[in-house]
């Protein structure tokens, strides 16, 4: 607590040096105050600091070895004189002392500037994700006005949208929040909101809106007005995004196929000439180029334009609609209530053994309660049937096969069932704008929702066909619009959809004519696909190039697999001297080297193919069947087509 004491009274003799820092922790909602934060910080970077001066110790060791075998350090050719105090000491002691020492000072100021840093970071993240769902927020807002409801009650009703609008909904809550526990009237709340907004645009968005209400404008035009702007930034945004992604797809191939490439070309030759290469060229398969390869997915993610996963939850309330009503408790009913309970986990557990393939569909995730126990029973019956060679490296090229059949039984059916639903899902979301538009014109000459839901019936709309007969029979046995089109987004599950029902449910409850309201959904449904179909467009590209790029590893891979190392493990040292740069020739591991190589080879098709999912689908779940592909070309490549 006295350190802690004194830390703080430091840190509050110049407070202006933290006002920045400040001001991006209230906008990035990290809940904390500044002494907190910075004191955690500075806790952390003392961590930091102790893995830093272990780091050191390591390298001090190496460094300390260099200079006493004479190997390494600089010439003291000033023939400078160490102090007298440090001539009792071994070279070495003071050497690891410092080093140790200036490790765990770099550390400390590393991990404690990193988390100065880490609210501007957020903020940033906040902000991208806000601006890329204002506009649907937007429409939610001018859909309840058009209703008539105040501003309040819009803003409260979108504040408890979070699963649907994210961060959007989460900065309105602030509104609420100052209004409900700090007595600010609406106006007040707003503003302060637009001074600790992280994005602009919605800092620009909230200071407009302010200018309606304090002149007296009509605010259902306003938001109007806004929903059509935001839907046309969007494709300026979405056109900043490919080409950041371009350079990001462009790196990963210049860094982590042609550089490993590189990299495994030098080693193989070192290795033919007696360096020991084996264990860099370990290295960089098994641990370099998987490293490098997750931190690009990871960059992919952060500046992905990508739609947040929805979900709807359900409160359970208990219902007091008429309140001359007595409930009454009966004893003795609970072991009913528990059958029944039973009897529904029962019901689904034997509805989805009757109809596996649906069930997979409905949730890809399902598949690997299958996959994975056949791929570990299949990999145990290898390892118990693999003769027992005594040459390691043997044993390893024959189970190593075994061991990708094994990863492909896990991840080909999940390929397949993924890409059926993403198929199902985009034929639906490629048709909600024509299906808003026909109802917009539906209502619009005075029929309500529930009878232009009867007339789409008849219409044409492919798979969204289906869904429209099944929203009608749900209305027909007692549900209402709101119900149906709850059922409707929860068979689908996807977030365009989520906020479009959203849209419309909040519409209809506040007024039956809601033919602009739909007018525009339909074209935020629009300007979504086809932002969706120029982003496919453009990333195609990168794909096929992620491809090239793994068939021209693999080919350098084969070259040196079938026509470099057996030449040379091959030729006669004879006539040779004894030692040199050609001492090695003909004592090559010739089989680790193919091993490695194959297992590079089998690392970079993984990867490979997640990452042109990620960016061409922008999911991982997409890029497995990519994964799958180039492990099969790799697999019978290296089984069938590279034999020596």
């Amino acid at each position: 607590m006295i350190v802690r004491d004194h830390f703080l009274k430091w840190v509050h003799r110049d407070p202006l040096r933290y006002h920045s820092l400040q001001a991006d922790m209230v906008s990035a909602r990290t809940g904390m105050t500044l002494d907190h934060y910075l004191w955690r910080s500075l806790k952390i970077g003392l961590l930091a600091g102790i893995l830093f001066a272990f780091l050191g110790y390591v390298a001090s060791a190496y460094v300390s070895l260099q200079v006493l075998t004479a190997r390494g350090g600089i010439s003291n050719v000033f023939n400078i004189q160490m102090p007298v105090f440090l001539s009792s000491l071994h070279p070495a002691d003071y050497l690891q002392v410092i080093i140790v020492i200036v490790s765990f000072c770099i550390g400390t100021l590393i991990g404690y500037q990193v988390l100065l840093r880490l609210p501007a970071l957020e903020k940033n993240n906040r902000k991208i994700k806000i601006n890329l769902t204002l506009h649907n927020a937007v429409a939610y807002m001018y859909a309840m006005r058009r209703g008539g409801a105040q501003l309040m009650t819009i803003f409260r009703s979108l504040s408890d949208r979070a699963n649907i609008y994210g961060e959007v909904a989460l900065e309105f809550r602030q509104i609420v929040r100052d209004a409900d526990f700090f007595g600010y009237d609406v106006v007040s709340a707003i503003r302060h909101l637009s001074e600790t907004t992280p994005s602009e645009k919605l800092k620009d968005f909230l200071e407009d809106l302010l200018s309606v209400i304090e002149s007296g404008g009509d605010m259902a035009d306003f938001l109007s007005m806004r929903v059509r702007l935001y839907q046309e930034e969007a494709r300026f945004e979405q056109r900043q995004f490919l080409n950041v992604l371009s350079i990001v797809a462009e790196s990963y191939v210049t860094l982590f196929v042609a550089g490993p490439l590189f990299l495994i070309i030098i080693m193989v030759v070192m290795g033919m000439m007696g360096g020991s290469a084996v264990f860099q060229l370990a290295l960089v398969t098994y641990i370099v180029m998987p490293i490098g390869s997750i931190v690009f997915i990871l960059v992919i993610d952060l500046i992905s334009i990508k739609g947040e996963k929805t979900e709807r939850y359900v409160r359970t309330k208990w219902l007091h609609t008429f309140s001359d009503v007595t409930l009454v408790k009966k004893a003795g009913e609970e072991s009913l209530f528990e059958q029944l309970k039973k009897y529904d986990q029962l019901r689904n557990l034997v509805y989805n053994l009757k109809h596996p393939l649906e069930s997979f569909v409905s949730n890809v995730n399902h598949t690997l309660y299958v996959t994975v126990p056949v791929a570990c029973i299949y990999t145990i019956i290898v390892l118990m049937s693999a003769p027992r060679y005594t040459d390691i490296e043997t044993y390893i090229n024959v189970v190593d096969d075994h061991i990708v059949i094994a990863l492909l039984i896990i991840l080909i059916p999940y390929a397949i069932f993924y890409e059926i639903w993403s198929r199902k899902v985009l034929g639906i979301q490629a048709l909600i704008p024509d299906f808003l538009e026909r109802m917009a014109g539906i209502n619009q000459v005075g029929l309500t929702i529930a009878q232009a839901i009867a007339i789409m019936v008849n219409t044409n709309l492919g798979l969204l066909s289906y869904e429209i007969r099944r929203i009608k029979r749900d209305m027909e046995w007692g549900a209402n619009f709101t119900e149906a089109l709850m059922r409707f987004e929860e068979r689908v599950s996807t977030p365009s959809i989520a906020r479009t029902v959203t849209l419309i449910t909040k519409a209809s409850e506040m007024s039956g004519q809601i033919g602009e309201v739909l007018s525009i959904a339909s074209s935020d449904a629009k300007m979504t696909e086809v932002l969706k179909k120029e982003r496919l467009a453009e990333m195609f590209i990168y794909t096929a190039i992620v491809y090239l790029s793994f068939f021209v590893f693999l080919f350098v891979v084969g070259v040196l697999t079938t026509q470099f190392l057996p030449v040379l493990a091959n030729i006669t040292t004879k006539g040779l001297p004894a030692t040199g740069a050609l001492s090695g020739l003909g004592s090559i591991p010739v089989i680790t080297f193919n091993r490695l190589l194959y297992h590079a080879c089998l690392v970079q098709a993984v990867f490979s193919g997640l990452i042109a999912g990620q960016m061409g689908e922008s999911s991982l779940a997409a890029g497995v069947k990519h994964s799958c592909v180039l492990l099969i070309i790799a697999l019978v490549a290296f089984n069938f087509v590279l034999v020596v």
